[in-house]
């Protein structure tokens, strides 16, 4: 199937959603059930600071236990507004913020954060006036970003958008509460993906996942090993971080070694992503020269770059190792699909 096809069904159970590019699985959201999803927001209860570090846990209504990070000027039993802001890791606090966004389709509502913003993609200065013009001031003591899907979008769905995210943040704002409560729930993955893919088709029905051949392509990533047509390249979690070794195959010629490091270089992003690996990753790519280090380099932030998950490359170790730090975003894809054939 040629384009970019969203295709919406279920996965061992949980609702989860696929992003086709010319038949090959390019991006996977399954929800991981029972767990807060980012993006929800909750009032929680301050539990307890941690000396030294500026934290502090709180406790959200399912009995979770919640760590913001920069919480000067709270105090043990105080109620609070947080917004879950990422994956909890195993046995660790639910990531929150305290600073709430509202996001849709084309507006992302910001409370505390006043003033009319506009994509940076947007370039067309017509455009952003236009588009400036059209939401208006927002609410007092509100910001609006106008996300970059609005320069090919309708007036209409635009301003539908604008109200459905306002409403909502007014309405999460205005509770008065006691206690512990879920106030506004994250996106499921099909939400995620109709809000935040963009696609020429979508496909939604049981059975989706099989009539496509993307179900082989999601059983395959139980693997480590990554085809590189000749190379490999081993994707591997361990209790610290994630480990990718790339090594060379059977090519024992000159041109080896770069030839499968920078093909690994544009799958690194894509294979982390669909595995739902974030935080702190290793490389061992293949051995080279130092000199040969500049067009990877290029390629490693060409290839980031256009990847949605926020990562910062660190760079290369003393010991010859490349470094990157990735936001965890996702639930492992190892947990969700544990036990499916």
């Amino acid at each position: 199937m040629k384009g970019r096809t969203i295709v919406l069904d279920r996965w061992n159970g949980a609702e989860a959603a696929a992003l086709m590019v010319d038949g090959r699985l390019d991006d996977l959201l399954i929800d991981d059930e029972g767990a807060p999803r980012p993006g929800a927001v909750f009032r929680a209860v301050c539990d307890r600071p941690l000396r030294g570090q500026g934290g502090m846990f709180l406790r959200l209504p399912g009995g979770e236990t919640a760590w913001l990070r920069s919480a000067r000027g709270l105090r043990p039993g105080e109620e609070m507004l947080v917004q879950v802001a990422g994956i909890a890791e195993e046995g660790k606090a639910v990531p929150v913020s305290d600073r709430i966004l509202f996001k849709g389709r084309h507006v992302i509502v910001t409370p505390g954060a006043p003033g009319v913003n506009v994509s940076r993609t947007i370039r067309d200065e017509g455009c952003r006036a236009r588009l400036t013009a059209l939401a208006g001031p927002p609410p007092e003591g509100m910001g609006l970003i106008l996300r970059s899907s609005c320069e090919g979008a309708e007036d209409a769905e635009i301003l539908l958008d604008l109200r459905l995210m306002t409403d909502l943040a007014q309405r999460v704002l205005a509770d008065a509460g006691q206690g512990p409560e879920l106030l506004a729930d994250g996106d499921g993955p099909h939400d995620l993906a109709l809000r935040d893919w963009d696609a020429e088709h979508v496909l939604r029905e049981e059975g989706a996942f099989e009539r496509t051949g993307l179900a082989g392509q999601i059983a395959a990533l139980a693997s480590p090993l990554v085809d590189l047509g000749g190379a490999g390249m081993f994707v591997e979690v361990t209790r610290a971080l994630i480990a990718v070794d790339v090594n060379t195959g059977g090519d024992a010629s000159p041109a080896a070694a770069l030839k499968a490091n920078l093909a690994a270089a544009r799958q690194l992003p894509r294979q982390l992503r669909l595995r739902g690996l974030g935080g702190q990753v290793v490389v061992d790519f293949a051995p080279m020269p130092k000199g040969q280090r500049q067009p990877l380099d290029q390629s490693l932030r060409a290839v980031f770059r256009n990847d949605p998950v926020e990562t910062s490359l660190v760079g290369w170790t003393t010991m010859g190792l490349y470094e990157l730090n990735r936001k965890r975003e996702r639930a492992p894809l190892a947990r969700l699909i544990a036990g499916q054939g």
